[in-house]
């Protein structure tokens, strides 16, 4: 069996670090991207090749990288977007920069990456035709992805935006041979809501603080984002386990367009789907009657 070689984004924490290690330890070869490598040694140690890589160069700067990242074993057949942070404050509160530095790691961040990935996953689903090494790209999606809420609206608009893209490319690529697949976990215990003294977090808070929402569900997110850092009930190890097992169709079953991780992230996908079946079935009258 020809073994799978994964590119992996934000490898140097969360999700990108486990499933980093977690192919590593099935043998497989893993190409750990981080905007600054020297956060990956201790991943280069144990095998894995490292580039430093920001998701948010231009597209030159992005092909050179995958050219470059493609050269090291002659093929990338597994490609992992787990590159996010989570932008906290109200929607009024934040600056146009806030948001659109969010948008540009979280949603451009992986158009750019699939953008300059797929012609290589193309020719590695060529050359694989008679093997049983599937390829396949994943990008990072969220419970935050199925519900939005105070606080939290530019991040979860953000998750709305790349299953969107995901489900696209989907058909785009499979043509081709090509697995697409949304990751969407629930809360997880990684570095993902920590916050350090130097700011160098995924947890980024608006500068700007408005004194009007005061005791609202907006500031309320400030003060959960804290209570909720490092009580997160999903394991990331056994969390990196299921998704290599499915991005590499471990056991035979086909990858699907969603994997949702987390039992809470399960009962969230659940009640918007009754919730918005309830919805559809009150205002179905008015939805008609707009027909010709």
């Amino acid at each position: 069996m020809s073994s799978p070689v994964w590119f992996i984004t934000a490898a140097s924490s969360g999700f990108g670090r486990a499933i980093a290690f977690e192919a590593l330890r099935r043998g497989h070869k893993v190409i750990a991207t981080a905007r600054n490598s020297l956060k990956l040694t201790e991943l280069k140690a144990a095998g894995a090749a490292v580039m430093d890589l920001d998701v948010t160069s231009d597209d030159s700067t992005l092909a050179a990288k995958l050219s470059e990242a493609n050269a090291i074993y002659g093929k990338i057949t597994h490609v992992v977007n787990a590159a996010g942070y989570i932008l906290v404050g109200a929607i009024e509160e934040a600056s146009q920069k806030e948001v659109f530095d969010h948008y540009n790691t979280n949603v451009f961040g992986c158009f750019n990456i699939a953008r300059a990935a797929v012609p290589y996953l193309r020719a590695a689903a060529a050359a694989n035709k008679n093997s049983n090494t599937n390829v396949a790209l994943a990008n990072f999606g969220s419970l935050g992805s199925w519900h939005s809420g105070a606080g939290v609206a530019h991040y979860c608009s953000t998750k709305f935006a790349v299953t969107g893209l995901t489900e696209g490319l989907r058909e785009e690529l499979g043509p081709f041979g090509i697995d697409v697949c949304v990751v969407e976990p629930g809360y997880t215990r990684t570095g993902f809501l920590s916050a350090d003294e130097k700011g160098n977090d995924h947890r980024v808070m608006t500068e700007r603080v408005l004194d009007v929402y005061g005791g609202t569900a907006a500031a309320k997110a400030r003060e959960l984002m804290a209570a909720v850092d490092g009580n997160q009930p999903g394991n990331v190890e056994k969390c990196a386990k299921a998704i290599v097992d499915v991005l590499t169709r471990e056991g035979g079953k086909k990858v699907p367009v969603r994997l949702v991780t987390g039992s809470d992230c399960v009962e969230v996908v659940r009640n918007k789907c009754d919730e918005t079946l309830r919805l559809v079935s009150e205002w179905e009258d008015v939805s008609s009657s707009v027909m010709y």
